[in-house]
């Protein structure tokens, strides 16, 4: 089996659909991704420090780009087709594992946009490049098992439950438990 495709772009490419456009995370979008990343909600089961000030997602932007050039990650801002210059989520694939054809996916959504099928649509999108343009084998995606919202959208783009991990990370004073949820390439 031929290994699959690094990717060698200095930007990720534009993927879209009849609502949607994810493009680069730039610059321009650090004030509405520290609001995200820092709104409790967003942020009740992601086990991540919250930024302190803007210049944090200022450096964090800047430390995907270089994770983008040196093939360890991949992101994207998440927009609507129709306003692509406000970012309402953020999706990518924070790890890859090339030698096993593997890729972890990850995503977050502004509250106003949830339970509209955006976040399903964008992992769609992700999906198909995993498979079509990068020749991934499986994705997975690490979540909390509170988290019903993401194991509903990750069961709608077919993804199976294989996993719950007990205490397996620590966090602010505390063990958690991971749930892992993973999807193969369709044959």
């Amino acid at each position: 089996m031929d290994q699959p495709k690094k990717f060698n772009f200095e930007i990720p490419p534009v993927l879209e659909s009849a609502r949607l456009l994810l493009r680069e995370q730039t610059v321009e979008d650090a004030a509405a991704a520290f609001h995200l990343r820092t709104n409790e909600e967003v942020m009740k089961y992601v086990p991540r420090a919250k930024p302190a000030n803007i210049e944090e997602i200022y450096a964090l932007i800047e430390e995907i780009k270089q994770g983008t050039l040196r093939e360890e990650n991949l992101g994207w801002a998440i927009t609507l087709i129709e306003a692509p210059d406000i970012m309402i989520g953020f999706i990518g694939f924070p790890h890859f594992d090339f030698p096993n054809f593997r890729a972890e996916v990850g995503y977050m959504l502004a509250p106003g946009f949830w339970g509209k099928g955006i976040a399903s649509e964008a992992l769609g999108l992700m999906n198909k490049f995993a498979f079509e343009e990068l020749g991934l084998h499986s994705l997975y995606a690490v979540i909390d098992p509170d988290n019903l919202a993401s194991a509903k959208v990750l069961v709608k783009q077919g993804y199976v439950k294989e996993a719950h991990f007990k205490e397996d990370f620590y966090f602010e004073g505390k063990f958690l438990d991971s749930v892992i949820y993973s999807l193969l390439k369709p044959e």
